[in-house]
């Protein structure tokens, strides 16, 4: 297995789709990262040599925010947005969906396990 940024790449799997388990990295931005390094993308990874190994590897942590770094900055986005107040922040604080989605009904990804309330009698 090679390990990229901390993660290890499957080795049965074509290039492109191996650096899509690196976080931050997805089918586009793997395909430029191929594209740039001028490997094949029908390749494996366990058909690269060391040298196509080291210059993914390069590539990736000189342009790209990845792993810890990324996810670091993404929940001081949140944090942020809460801590001014923002709608988007109540949102996040509250674990309702924060674009938009209706709540009615089909939140539950959000809101979590349905809680029942008790009807009224008449």
């Amino acid at each position: 297995m090679a390990r990229i940024a901390g993660v290890d790449i499957p080795n049965n799997k074509r290039v492109v789709i191996a650096l899509t388990y690196i976080y931050g990295i997805g089918r586009t931005i793997a395909e430029k990262i191929i594209k740039e390094a001028n490997i094949s993308p029908d390749k494996r990874v366990h058909e690269l040599s060391d040298e196509e190994i080291a210059t993914l590897r390069n590539i990736i942590e000189n342009n790209y925010k990845i792993e810890g770094e990324l996810r670091t900055e993404v929940s001081m986005n949140i944090k942020r947005l809460i801590d001014i107040g923002s709608y988007r922040g109540l949102r996040h604080r509250r674990g309702l969906p924060v674009r938009g989605q209706r709540t009615r009904t089909n939140a539950r990804t959000r809101k979590g396990k349905k809680k029942t309330v008790a009807g009224k009698k008449k």
